[in-house]
């Protein structure tokens, strides 16, 4: 990984840095968020960087897993493992065709807009903790926060946090990677949390910032599905602690300050269309929702039925919507003139069209796409929640509930609209993170 180039020290007046011009405790100025190439979770830490005040002061580094060949049988193993089998097998087996990402090697960016993200290179855990450590006292004389870590979630690895040096205090937000080794240089000035839910060893952080859902294994209902001799491994295993923040849905960026931006830059595309612009994202069939060409081709009969009382419909697909189940929307609705299929080319649509639609018609297995509609307050109709299971079926109740999203027959006059109070997780889990904070007497520089 390319180190870190720290920026000159201002001195001030009294000759300290500038940094403690407001007091010992000093202000965090910066993150290193550190990705698993993974949209939906590096979206979750960027989103929260935006609710922390944040925005356009972070850089974005990844570690990915090896690729191809037999490592795509490896998928479900931590990526420290995984990468120390693949180094055994390549010395064993030299002829096998196994791909290895080069440490430090330049990757397309990922488009985020303006969010201070110019490059996205390759990480390694081991490797930054080291520099942590060796550098403890340039990341205490510059003022930076530096976001990185890892959590073996289930069976793999993924990262959703980061971790933050400012001042003469730590702000922190990481897993399992590495925080025992850094814990002991740090302890008494790192303040650690964690987004979702870690599965073990809660007592690490300070504050586990976790959806609802994912404490679906301890309730009755779901109990009754597992077998006794398999409880003690299904996590987690203790209901929520004070350390823990539950969330409705997932974090991520579609605050109100993106979309008054999306909706300015989409204007002249979205604002004319006729009314009501009803808006469907599909998204694709995971382990927890099911589904093929059927439900694919039952979404396409009920937006015909539902056409007359549209004025626009604009849909678009997921990284995970399979070429099949897209080329279903294509052959039945391309054709009609109120429908505009995004075809992948181009500007991402999708921020402009959570600003500008009046409806929405979204797969159930998005959880991600779900929570940022909900966002808007506007009306959220789901397709396909029946095929959920586990504690995707437990997320979809508690948006009925809430009354944020209904079932989609096919039978609704889209042109009648319904509200809720909009889902504010991003904002409202930034604010505990704040306060607690600030408990400590710790501030973000904003």
């Amino acid at each position: 990984m390319r180190p870190i180039r720290l920026p000159e020290v201002t001195i001030g007046i009294s000759g300290s840095p500038e940094i403690f011009s407001r007091g010992i405790h000093g202000v965090i100025k910066r993150a290193v968020i550190i990705g698993n190439g993974f949209a939906g979770a590096e979206n979750q830490c960027i989103g929260l960087v935006r609710g922390l005040g944040l925005s356009g002061r972070h850089s974005l580094y990844r570690v990915s897993r090896p690729r191809g060949g037999i490592n795509d049988w490896l998928h479900w193993i931590p990526v420290a493992l995984h990468k120390k089998l693949e180094h055994l097998f390549r010395r064993i087996h030299g002829s096998l065709r196994l791909r290895i990402p080069a440490k430090g090697h330049r990757v397309n960016p990922i488009s985020f807009g303006q969010n201070g993200i110019t490059d996205i290179l390759e990480a390694d855990a081991n490797h930054i903790a080291n520099m942590a450590r060796e550098n403890l006292d340039n990341f205490v004389l510059q003022g930076w926060s530096v976001a990185c870590g890892s959590i073996w979630k289930g069976y793999h690895l993924c990262f959703k946090h980061y971790k933050a040096f400012s001042s003469r205090k730590c702000f922190c937000c990481t897993g399992k990677w590495k925080y025992q080794g850094i814990s002991s240089a740090f302890f008494s000035l790192a303040f650690v949390f964690q987004i979702q839910h870690p599965r073990t060893h809660l007592n690490r952080f300070d504050l586990v910032i976790t959806p609802r859902h994912d404490y679906y294994p301890l309730t009755p209902h779901a109990q009754k599905q597992i077998p006794w001799f398999l409880r003690r491994w299904i996590t987690p295993r203790e209901p929520p602690g004070r350390n823990v923040v539950l969330t409705l849905g997932a974090l991520h960026q579609a605050d109100s300050a993106a979309l008054k931006k999306a909706a300015s830059a989409w204007h002249d595309e979205l604002a004319l269309l006729p009314k009501p612009l009803v808006v469907v994202n599909i998204g694709g069939p995971s382990r927890n929702c099911r589904y093929d060409v059927d439900l694919a081709n039952q979404l396409a009969c009920m937006l015909q039925n539902v056409l007359p009382s549209c004025g626009s419909v604009r849909i678009s697909f997921s990284r995970r919507t399979p070429k099949k189940v897209s080329k279903v929307f294509v052959k039945e609705l391309s054709t009609n003139p109120k429908v505009y299929i995004w075809n992948g080319e181009g500007p991402n649509p999708h921020l402009g069209h959570l600003a500008w639609a009046d409806a929405f018609v979204i797969t159930a297995d998005t959880v991600s796409m779900l929570s940022e509609a909900c966002t808007t307050g506007k009306p959220v109709y789901v397709i396909g929640a029946e095929r959920c299971t586990w504690k995707f079926a437990d997320f979809q109740k508690s948006l009925q509930e809430r009354g944020a999203a209904r079932p989609f027959t096919g039978k609704e006059d889209m042109s009648q609209s319904w509200s809720y109070p909009p889902l504010n997780d991003t904002a409202e889990a930034a604010h505990v993170v704040k306060m607690a904070l600030s408990e400590r007497g710790w501030s973000i520089l904003t």
